[in-house]
């Protein structure tokens, strides 16, 4: 699997409530969802992020709260994937489970910049910087998690096994 795209930048500790705040709960549409994503952290982001995009942020990103609605209002939205310095737990778990592929680095998350385009691999564990001409490894997905991120999350996994 091979991503590329532009980045967005957000610093340490976002949380679900700057992901996709409270007052949008009230729907599960993905569609509705993406209209409001990252809205708290940035007013104009909804209508800047386009199809294809990366976040890369700090540390602790998707803190707070265990929602799903945040990995999904980033995945409705087009954002290829997410790298951050780390992630809550709650977050990582969420984001395989609904096909939203991330990636924890250290370096990519304190080197790339806004603007800056990237290609991740997710086989092999690079993030190149194409703008920079710079390469980070991570850890490379497994198959298996990258059959979960190909079938659009655990639920698609779970029906294309049982059929």
């Amino acid at each position: 699997m091979i991503l590329k795209g532009r980045v967005w930048r957000f610093g340490d500790d976002v949380d679900t409530d700057a992901i996709i705040p409270a007052r949008y709960l009230n729907t599960h549409d993905p569609a509705e969802l993406a209209k409001h994503v990252m809205e708290d952290a940035d007013k104009e982001f909804p209508n800047k992020v386009r199809t294809g995009d990366f976040l890369v942020a700090g540390k602790n990103f998707g803190c707070g709260s265990s929602r799903e609605h945040a990995p999904i209002a980033i995945k409705a939205a087009g954002i290829h994937a997410v790298i951050a310095k780390s992630f809550a737990r709650i977050f990582y778990r969420n984001s395989f489970n609904i096909g939203l592929p991330i990636f924890e680095s250290s370096e990519a998350s304190e080197k790339i910049r806004e603007g800056d385009m990237i290609e991740i691999d997710a086989g092999s564990g690079v993030i190149r910087d194409l703008t920079r001409g710079e390469d980070y490894r991570v850890e490379a997905i497994p198959p298996f998690m990258q059959e979960l991120i190909a079938a659009g999350g655990l639920i698609g996994w779970t029906k294309k096994k049982l059929h």
